[in-house]
C-alpha cells in the first residue's frame, strides 16, 4: 500500500497535522511544544495513529526561523564587506521607525557589532566590471576566522552583477567555518543595505535551521521524503532550506495562503481574502485570479528580508490573545496565553481573559465537546477571568465579552485594509476565506465589520495550513537585478539572464528526480519609470521585445495607479519561479444529501438584550444543497463556525461551507 502524504504546521499554540492516502484522510491538533518542535511533530503523528515508517512524504511548515528573528535569538555573525561599506549595516536608510516619537529608537541596532565587521580590499562596478581586484584575501579571511564566529556573511558591493570575488572568498572559507552566507546567493539584487541585512540574517539563523532539520531528518526513517514550506508558498528540500533558511521566515502562514489560492482557482473566486486566525496570530492575504501577491518588501523585527514571499499581513490577535485595558480603551494582543497554560476556559491554569474566553462566555463554544478529545471547556473559569475587568469597567461580564469581540473584529479589519485599500483594491466585493482554529468563529463578525457579504469556510478549515503543506508544489523563486533600459532594449541579455536563472532554479528539482519537461516556469519582469525607487511586476509570457514590454508595463501601471505617463522606463530586474506541480485535491468527498438536524440547542448571546436559542449542527452531516439559517453553530472536533442572525450557511461541493448575509 502507498505511504501517507503528511503535512504538519507548527504554530505558536497548536501543531496541526493532515494526512492523506488514497481516499483516507486524517487530521488532528496537538498543543505545540515550543521547546521541542520535533517532539510536536511526533506527538501529532501519534494523535492520528500513523507510524513514521508508514509515511511516504512529509511537508513541514514552521515559525521557528520567524520566532528566532522576532525574539532576537540569533547566532553571532562576522561580516566581510567591501572596504568602505562595512558600516552600511549600521548606517541603514536614515529613516526613523516612528517620525514623531523621539523616545522610540530611530532604527534597529546593527545586527553585527563593529568589531566583527571586516573590510575587504576589492571593488566592482554596477555592471560587474572590476574596478579594484581582490587583494590580500588571506588577511581578510584570517581576520574573520579570528573572531571565532561560527557563521560568516559575505556582502561585497555589486556582487549581484559579478559574484567572482565573493566566490573566491567562499572558496577560502569553506571547511574552515561551519556556516557561510553569500549575498549573491541570498539576494542577488541592488540595494546594498537590504542585501547586507538579508545576508546577515540568513547567516544568523543558519545554525538553528540546519541543526533542527538535521535532527528531524535523523529521527525520521530514511525512506521518508522530507520537505519544508518556504515563504513564497511552495516547498523546498531540507538541504536548500538549510543553506538559505531565510526562505522559511513565513513558512507556516504561506502554506495557508497557498491552499487558499488553490481553493480560489477551484471555486472560481476572482477576489479572495484569506483569513487565518489561530491561537496566537491572525494572518491575512489578498488573492486575485487565483494567485497570491509576491513581495520582496517584507520585514521582521523591523529588518528587511528581501526574499520572495507571499504578501501576508500578520497581527498579534488570535484566540489566545489576552484582553487588556489601557489609556486607549480595550485591546487584544499581542500578548497571548499560548498553548501553556492557554485560555482560562481550557482549565490548564490560565487566568488572564482572552478572546477565546469571550467566545465561551457568549455560548459559542460547546462545553460538552472535548476539543481534539483532550480539552474540556470550562465556561465558569472563562467568566472568572473576565470578572475583575468587568467589575473595574462597571459592565456585566456578557457585555464585556461582546465588546471584546467587536474590538478583535475591528483590529482584524484594519489588517484587511492594509492588503486591500492601501493597495487600491475594494475588498468589500471579495469573498472572505476563513480558516485556522478561530477563523470560522469570527468570520461573519469580521465580514460585517468590513462590509463583506460572502464567507467561505473550506474543508479541513481548522488545519488548513497543514493541508496547504500537503497540496504544495515543490518550487524555488529567485529575483535578480538587470537594469535594462527601454530604449535600445537588450533582448539578448534578458534571454541570457532568463536561461541562467532557469538552470539555477531547476537544478535542485532535477536532482530530486523531476523531469525537466514537467517543470512549470513563471517569469516576471520588474519594470519602473526611470528615476522611480520601486518597480511593478509585469508577467513575461514568452519571448519579448522592448516595444511589447513597454506597452505591457504601461497597462500594468495604469491598472495599479490609474495613470501611465509614457516616460522612459527600464527593466530593473527579473523574477523566476520554477515549480514541479504536485496536485492534491483539496476538496472532501461529498456526503449524502440527508436533511440535517441539530444535535443540541444552547443559549447564545449576540446582543446585550438576552440570549437566543441557537441550534448546533455537526459539520460532517452537511452536504449540498443543505442550507441553515442563522442563528446557528456548525462544529467539528477542532473548529466552530458561527452563523449569526441575519446570515445563512449553505453546504457546497468539496466540503466547503458558504456563509451569506441575508441581503446578499
Amino acid at each position: 500500500m502507498a505511504g501517507w502524504q503528511v503535512g504538519i504546521d507548527i504554530g505558536g499554540t497548536f501543531t496541526d497535522i493532515v494526512a492523506a492516502r488514497g481516499a483516507e484522510f486524517r487530521t488532528a491538533k496537538v498543543p505545540s511544544r515550543l521547546a521541542d518542535p520535533v517532539g510536536s511533530i511526533f506527538a501529532a503523528l501519534e494523535a492520528i495513529g500513523i507510524e513514521p515508517a508508514g509515511i511516504a512524504d512529509l511537508v513541514h511548515g514552521t515559525t521557528r526561523v520567524t520566532n528566532a528573528i522576532v525574539e532576537g535569538r540569533l547566532e553571532p555573525v562576522t561580516l566581510l564587506a567591501t572596504a568602505g561599506f562595512e558600516d552600511v549595516i549600521e548606517i541603514g536608510r536614515q529613516s526613523r521607525k516612528d517620525l514623531y516619537r523621539l523616545e522610540v529608537p530611530p532604527k534597529p541596532a546593527p545586527l553585527v557589532p563593529s568589531g566583527r565587521r571586516i573590510p575587504v580590499a576589492e571593488r566592482m562596478a554596477h555592471d560587474g566590471s572590476i574596478l579594484r581586484p581582490l587583494t590580500d584575501i588571506d588577511a581578510a579571511v584570517d581576520a574573520a576566522l579570528a573572531t571565532g564566529a561560527r557563521s560568516i556573511a559575505v556582502m561585497l558591493l555589486h556582487s549581484y552583477a559579478n559574484p567572482a570575488h565573493e566566490a573566491a572568498l567562499a572558496e577560502r572559507l569553506r571547511g574552515r567555518v561551519p556556516y557561510l552566507s553569500l549575498s549573491h546567493q541570498v539576494n542577488p539584487e541592488a540595494r546594498e543595505y537590504e542585501r547586507c541585512v538579508a545576508t546577515v540574517l540568513n547567516a544568523a539563523v543558519m545554525p538553528l535551521a540546519a541543526e533542527y532539520l538535521a535532527r528531524l531528518r535523523a529521527e525520521l526513517p530514511a525512506r521518508v521524503q522530507l520537505h519544508v514550506m518556504h515563504s513564497a508558498g511552495g516547498m523546498a528540500s531540507p538541504e536548500a532550506a538549510a543553506e538559505r533558511p531565510l526562505l522559511m521566515a513565513l513558512s507556516g502562514p504561506a502554506a495557508g495562503v497557498a491552499a487558499a489560492a488553490v481553493v480560489a482557482r477551484e471555486t472560481g473566486e476572482a477576489a479572495l481574502l484569506s483569513f487565518d486566525m489561530g491561537g496566537t496570530t491572525t494572518d491575512v492575504a489578498l488573492i486575485l485570479d487565483g494567485r497570491a501577491e509576491i513581495t520582496l518588501d517584507a520585514k521582521l523585527a523591523d529588518q528587511p528580508l528581501r526574499q520572495p514571499m507571499v504578501a501576508i499581513e500578520s497581527i498579534g490577535a488570535g484566540g489566545g490573545s489576552i484582553v487588556q485595558h489601557g489609556p486607549g480603551g480595550l485591546s487584544v494582543g499581542p500578548r497571548s496565553a499560548g498553548a501553556e497554560p492557554g485560555p482560562a476556559c481550557y482549565g490548564r491554569g490560565g487566568t488572564a481573559p482572552t478572546v477565546c474566553d469571550a467566545n465561551a462566555i457568549l455560548g459559542y463554544l460547546n462545553p460538552r465537546r472535548r476539543l481534539g478529545g483532550t480539552i474540556t471547556l470550562d465556561t465558569a473559569r472563562a467568566a472568572a477571568a473576565f470578572a475583575p475587568l468587568a467589575d473595574r469597567l462597571g459592565l456585566p461580564v456578557v457585555e464585556l465579552a461582546l465588546g471584546v469581540l467587536r474590538v478583535a473584529d475591528a483590529t482584524m479589519a484594519r489588517a484587511l485594509n492594509k492588503i486591500t485599500v492601501e493597495r487600491g483594491v475594494d475588498g468589500r466585493g471579495a469573498t472572505l476565506l476563513a480558516f485556522g482554529g478561530m477563523g470560522p468563529m469570527h468570520a461573519a463578525g469580521l465580514a460585517a465589520t468590513y462590509g463583506i457579504r460572502r464567507v467561505l469556510v473550506p474543508h479541513a478549515s481548522s488545519a488548513f495550513s497543514a493541508l496547504g503543506c500537503v497540496a504544495a508544489e515543490m518550487s524555488y523563486t529567485r529575483q535578480r537585478t538587470l537594469r535594462l533600459p527601454g530604449e535600445d532594449f537588450d533582448a539578448a541579455r534578458l534571454a541570457e539572464a532568463r536561461a541562467a536563472l532557469l538552470d539555477e532554479l531547476a537544478a535542485p528539482l532535477l536532482a530530486q528526480g523531476v523531469a525537466r519537461e514537467a517543470l512549470a516556469v513563471e517569469e516576471t519582469g520588474l519594470i519602473r519609470y526611470r528615476g522611480q525607487s520601486y518597480a511593478v511586476d509585469v508577467p513575461l509570457p514568452g519571448p519579448v521585445d522592448g516595444a511589447g514590454l513597454g506597452l505591457a508595463f504601461e497597462e500594468r501601471h495604469r491598472a495599479l495607479f490609474g495613470f501611465a505617463s509614457g516616460e522612459a522606463w527600464e527593466m530593473l530586474g527579473l523574477r523566476l519561479c520554477v515549480a514541479a506541480p504536485r496536485r492534491m485535491d483539496l476538496a472532501a468527498p461529498t456526503g449524502e444529501a440527508v436533511p440535517p438536524g441539530p444535535f443540541a440547542t444552547d443559549p447564545c448571546w449576540f446582543t446585550p438584550d438576552g440570549p437566543v436559542p441557537t441550534p448546533r449542527y455537526e459539520r460532517a452531516g452537511l452536504a449540498p444543497p443543505h442550507r441553515i439559517a442563522g442563528p446557528a453553530i456548525i462544529e467539528d472536533d477542532w473548529s466552530t463556525i458561527l452563523v449569526p442572525p441575519g446570515w445563512s450557511a449553505t453546504a457546497r461541493p468539496g466540503g466547503h461551507i458558504l456563509l451569506l448575509r441575508e441581503d446578499a
